[in-house]
């Protein structure tokens, strides 16, 4: 028994021992990867700082071409609206120079005419507010008087028989009232 206790306890020796050296052993390999991961970390932390720079450098360059392209694009359009301004200016004189040679009347000139005939309707309708209706047939029987004797000028001008009497403004008024406004006799 005891050759057998001694051969148990040699082996137990040898599987201690065995146990420590293959112990050893896997310190010592971590100890490796330890030194050869800072080796080979430092190397590609350099290469990663390499291509880092070069990638910042093509990005830079990228980002200059942008904002050239972007500041040619803006004079570009601005010049192309200017173009396109001066234009139409050009074009909307021109309009505007042959309307005035065969007189049709410019924008502001109907405005002004609009905005007297507004305010003479204004001034009418207050001045037929104020009038009453009595004097209205008043006026009527004084306008178909004046008609009457500018009718009694005309035959008298056409008698005559010259040219120079039907000719006179006051000859050609009264034609043109008689013939452009009826006498209204009913009040209105």
């Amino acid at each position: 028994m005891n050759k057998k206790i001694k051969d148990l306890e040699q082996e137990e020796e040898e599987l201690a021992r065995a146990v420590r050296s293959s112990a050893q052993q896997i310190w010592q390999a971590g100890l490796g990867a330890f030194a050869k991961a800072q080796q080979e970390g430092g190397r590609a932390f350099t290469r990663l700082v390499r291509d880092g720079t070069e990638l910042q450098k093509r990005a830079r360059k990228v980002e200059d071409a942008t904002d050239t392209v972007a500041r040619k694009a803006e004079r570009s359009s601005r010049r192309a609206s200017s173009t396109w301004g001066k234009l139409e200016q050009v074009f909307e004189e021109r309009v505007a120079r042959a309307l005035a040679v065969i007189d049709v009347p410019a924008r502001s000139e109907m405005e002004a005419l609009n905005h007297r005939i507004d305010e003479l309707e204004r001034m009418l309708a207050e001045l037929s507010v104020s009038v009453p209706r009595a004097e209205a047939p008043k006026k009527a029987a004084v306008k178909k008087a004046a008609v009457q004797k500018a009718e009694t000028r005309k035959p008298a001008a056409k008698a005559s028989g010259t040219k120079a009497a039907a000719n006179k403004p006051a000859a050609r008024k009264a034609a043109a009232k008689s013939t452009t406004r009826p006498a209204r006799g009913d009040g209105e």
